[in-house]
């Protein structure tokens, strides 16, 4: 075993070490990298060969948590690891993103990257190493990579920023973002904020990317720790033919460009267009040609189509669909659409649409999360979906995807720091996100229509929130490049970069940015961020003329939750002696009771559908927290007889005796004579035993004491 350890310090003082030949050595590359008690196994494994006909980079990425790791046992009937949860997809994503871009253009092999959580420290997150782990784990092995590259979190606490922050010190942070880049540029971005600044954003990635030149360069320095020379495998996996390239560039550029001049708006009509400058060139060429060729002519064309629309927007400072770089696509808003939703809305930009609802629930809604780090229930959720007749497409329906997945969570960071405190939001919210048309930056509709349909449902978000997708073209010969607001799917695929930007009027929520090109300087960025605060204003105004605060109610049809706070010792008697109390109050009432021990306090929440209903629990619960005080007068019902006596409920949960001597005055024989099973009489508390606890009721007290008789008479 010839096990080689790089060390470096993080500027706090912490320690983080990369280790590789020691595990795993069957892989192409493959590192622990550790931090306290985290403990990430990192390995990489590429085909030696690339499948026929695969023009794209076939990589794929994996993050798993063992639970072992955390010294915890999975949840379920299994009690084993199964599929990946949205935590463990969402880091796997910020891996692939960061990674995927610096993979040679015409390196098409298979490449599968698998990150590991083996080890967890309790108050430290693993996302924050996963990145340099997996970049490690390339840097080792002999496959074409144009890295390092690492990531970090970023918080700031206390108005400082810290690197990687641990859990607890997040909880203060007004900023928690994630950061990858090279030693030399910014390649991702993700993370969400408490209205920050633009300023303050360029300043949170710069400190980031300090942070990454530091670990880059220690990967550097563990290849060269490595005993044998490291050497890229060679590869081949792409056939040209430059003569036949420069045929249909000659042949199709200046069409393509034409049509990109023309500004078309409609997205089908567009596309149209660009197809027939390909077949028209195709139909020149001999038929056994059109079938040799036909890969190649797919992604020459490609090629040209891309140089020829980029060249078209910065020479005429246009885009595709004929707007100005800077101008947003019309905008249509609608809530109340669904009259049986607790809150609709439909917001439409261009050719993006996304019909939005709103779901109100009770605790018993929360989702539980049970991972191998993060455990507990959150009472927020955003649920997106992207069906493909959104797009024209055929595609079969399968589970929810990683794109899914990662859409939502980017719509759920923008809008939960807006929405009421918990104290003031008693509900589970449900936020479900349908698009239904897309040609770029449906994401950023979600959150659009997220904030109306909140807004409509009665929730009490402090501010509205809206989003905007941005895009930048540039040419690294002349220099030349523009910023471009509320992209479209084709400049999206087509551009340099895809920077989502969320927030309200007073700040930045929520961002996401993948960069596609090397050298983005902090002036662009800068530039890109106060476009998009333009952008961002503007369609702020547009919801507004839609709705513009929440309703000043809920819907009728929206369960009513009331809470109360009892002393934590009254919490068995409000259950009863196996939950006979409250589920008997819940049968009577038709509400849904529940309960929580916080503290000294046990938190009553009723869910009711009127007004009559809650009371009716109130009065009950507050009957039996109430302390029976001797000398008050209470209206009671008879439970049960006995020879000596009735038992009769005072308060709810709580009997005392009337003794067969304090029903009336007259001697009595039997006390059937007098009383019944539910009879509901007033009796007072005339005495509590101070052994134990029985209480001690007469009826007779409150009757008229009949006169006595003369005994002449």
């Amino acid at each position: 075993m010839s096990k080689i350890v790089k060390e470096f310090q993080l500027s706090d003082g912490r320690t983080i070490s990369i280790e590789t030949g020691k595990l795993a050595k069957q892989a192409d590359g493959s590192v622990v990298v550790k931090m306290g008690d985290t403990m990430l196994l990192a390995t990489v494994v590429a085909a030696k060969e690339a499948k026929e006909d695969v023009d794209f980079m076939p990589l794929t990425v994996e993050y798993r948590e063992k639970y072992a790791a955390a010294g915890r046992f999975p949840g379920g009937f299994f009690k084993r690891e199964t599929r990946p949860s949205d935590y463990e997809v969402l880091i796997a994503r910020l891996i692939d993103r960061a990674l995927r871009p610096l993979f040679p253009e015409d390196f098409h092999a298979e490449v599968q990257v698998i990150v590991t959580l083996m080890s967890s420290d309790k108050n430290m997150l693993p996302d924050a190493l996963a990145c340099l782990a997996a970049s490690s784990a390339l840097a080792v092995s002999d496959i074409p990579f144009n890295g390092p590259i690492s990531e970090v979190r970023v918080g700031r606490i206390n108005g400082q920023f810290v690197i990687n922050p641990s859990i607890l010190d997040l909880t203060t942070s007004d900023l928690d973002i994630m950061v990858a880049a090279s030693y030399d540029n910014i390649m991702m971005v993700e993370g969400e904020m408490k209205e920050i600044s633009e300023e303050e954003m360029v300043q949170a990635i710069m400190f980031a990317h300090e942070a990454i030149k530091q670990q880059c360069i220690a990967q550097k320095e563990l290849v060269q720790m490595l005993e044998t020379t490291k050497t890229v495998r060679e590869y081949c996996h792409e056939t040209n033919d430059p003569e036949f390239q420069e045929v249909l560039k000659k042949a199709t550029y200046q069409k393509i460009y034409e049509v990109a001049k023309q500004g078309i708006a409609d997205k089908k009509l567009r596309k149209e267009m660009f197809d027939t400058v390909k077949e028209e060139f195709v139909a020149t060429l001999p038929e056994q040609e059109q079938a040799e060729k036909k890969s190649l002519i797919n992604r020459y064309f490609h090629e040209v189509e891309k140089e020829a629309i980029r060249n078209a927007t910065l020479d005429n400072r246009t885009r595709v669909d004929g707007r100005r770089l800077d101008e947003i696509r019309p905008i249509w808003c609608e809530v109340d659409y669904l009259p049986a939703a607790h809150g609709s809305a439909i917001f439409t930009r261009g050719e993006t649409q996304s019909l939005t609802t709103v779901t109100l629930g009770s605790k018993l809604d929360e989702q539980m999360i049970d991972g191998a780090v993060i455990e507990g229930k959150v009472n927020f959720i955003l649920h997106y979906n992207f069906p493909s007749f959104a797009t024209g497409e055929v595609k079969p329906i399968r589970s929810t995807s990683r794109r899914e997945i990662g859409h939502g969570n980017l719509a759920l960071r923008a809008l939960k720091n807006v929405l009421p405190t918990a104290e003031e939001n008693l509900y589970t919210i449900r936020i479900v996100s349908d698009i239904l048309e897309s040609n770029g930056s449906s994401s950023m509709a979600t959150v659009c229509a997220g904030t109306m349909a909140l807004m409509d449902a009665g929730v009490k978000i402090r501010k509205p929130v809206s989003g905007i997708a941005m895009g930048l073209i540039t040419d690294k010969h002349t220099g030349r490049y523009a910023v471009l607001s509320d992209i479209l799917g084709d400049e999206d695929h087509l551009g340099d970069m895809d920077f989502k930007v969320c927030g309200t009027r007073d700040g930045i929520t929520a961002c996401q940015m993948d960069i596609k090109v090397d050298g983005l300087s902090s002036d662009i960025l800068r530039e890109a961020l106060s476009q998009a605060k333009i952008g961002r204003l503007h369609i702020l105004g547009e919801i507004e003329k839609t709705i513009s605060a929440p309703r000043p109610d809920y819907k009728p049809f929206v369960p009513r939750i009331f809470q109360m706070k009892v002393p934590k010792e009254f919490i068995g008697a409000i259950i009863g002696p196996g939950g006979k109390i409250i589920q008997e109050m819940q049968r009577e009432t038709g509400t849904t009771i529940v309960i929580q021990e916080i503290g000294e306090f046990g938190i009553v929440d009723i869910i009711a559908d009127n007004v009559e209903a809650k009371d009716a629990v109130v009065n009950k619960i507050k009957g039996i927290i109430a302390v029976p005080e001797v000398g008050e007068i209470y209206t009671g019902k008879v439970k049960n007889i006995m020879p000596f006596g009735a038992f009769v409920e005072i308060l709810p949960g709580q009997d005392g005796l009337l003794h067969i001597s304090e029903i009336d005055w007259p001697r009595l024989e039997k006390v059937e004579d007098a009383l019944k099973v539910g009879d509901i009489i007033q009796v007072k508390l005339i005495g509590v035993d101070p052994k134990n606890g029985k209480i001690k009721l007469s009826r007779k007290v409150l009757l008229p004491q009949p006169e006595k008789k003369n005994k002449k008479e």
